[in-house]
């Protein structure tokens, strides 16, 4: 006997609505993330790179925004919580833009190879990394020269990213990069939520990139524009900014994001994965 009745669609709709109300379920969350990785594996290496670039352009936001708010905002120990929200503008505009952001590959293109467990997929990776790390990078420097050589910022806006700018490379080898391994945490974690965070993704990067700010973690290639700030305003040397800031903070966000969060991501769906 057929059951199309009204009883029968209402049980339906019923267990939809329930089913939307369990969101995705661990292992589906990692395929979307895995799918995800071999798509921008698979993108052309032109378009890597201008995606890479303009996420390297646009985290400059990150900077400006935290520097506006320490410039405007009264002088009391509050402000610094509230200051801290403008670092949340550049990961916004690149992560909800879709551009290639390096500390965002550290879980997305890691899980494809996690599962293929091939070398050609790992070399497939590599050379992603690559290319978007060295892409973010131009991009900061470029920014970061327009922000030093040209008047397109008012003084006390200026004053505010160079201080910014010291205290972000100036903790030394050894905190910025455990420092950084924080930061590559939360960041593989705003990947993870975001696919069953639909109508709140706004909050959930806005959220967890304050935190990254308030907790004085750091992040490579945030970082990186105020690293390129004080190298072109001939504050930093090369070598400094590399072995001091560059490669410690690249090191943390790696381990974070990679060893720490991804296998914590993988450990909870592989027997689940395995046995399909």
């Amino acid at each position: 006997m057929s059951q199309t009745g009204p009883h029968h669609n209402e049980a339906v709709q019923n267990e939809a609505s329930v089913q939307e109300a369990i969101g995705l379920a661990p292992k589906l969350i990692y395929e979307v993330i895995r799918r995800e990785g071999e798509e921008e594996m698979a993108r052309p290496e032109r378009s890597l790179i201008w995606s890479g670039i303009a996420a390297g352009v646009l985290i400059s936001l990150s900077v400006l925004g935290e520097a506006i708010f320490r410039t405007y905002l009264p002088d009391q120990p509050s402000s610094y919580l509230i200051e801290n929200l403008g670092y949340s503008l550049g990961f916004l505009a690149v992560i909800l833009g879709r551009m290639q952001l390096f500390t965002e590959n550290t879980i997305t293109t890691v899980l494809p190879v996690m599962q293929a467990k091939s070398w050609r997929v790992f070399g497939k990776m590599m050379r992603l990394w690559g290319i978007v790390l060295a892409a973010n990078v131009v991009g900061a420097f470029a920014v970061a020269a327009l922000i030093v050589f040209t008047p397109a910022f008012p003084d006390a806006i200026m004053g505010a990213v160079v201080d910014l700018s010291h205290h972000a490379t100036g903790m030394g080898t050894s905190q910025s990069f455990w420092r950084g391994i924080p930061a590559g945490v939360i960041v593989a974690l705003i990947v993870w939520m975001l696919p069953q965070a639909e109508g709140s993704k706004f909050l959930v990067i806005t959220g967890f990139t304050w935190l990254i700010a308030a907790g004085d973690f750091t992040h490579i290639v945030a970082g990186s524009v105020e690293m390129a700030v004080l190298i072109w305003m001939g504050d930093l040397s090369a070598a400094t900014a590399i072995f001091g800031f560059f490669l410690p903070v690249l090191s943390g966000n790696i381990i974070g994001g990679t060893v720490i969060f991804a296998l914590m991501a993988w450990s909870q769906v592989r027997d689940e994965i395995e046995d399909n």
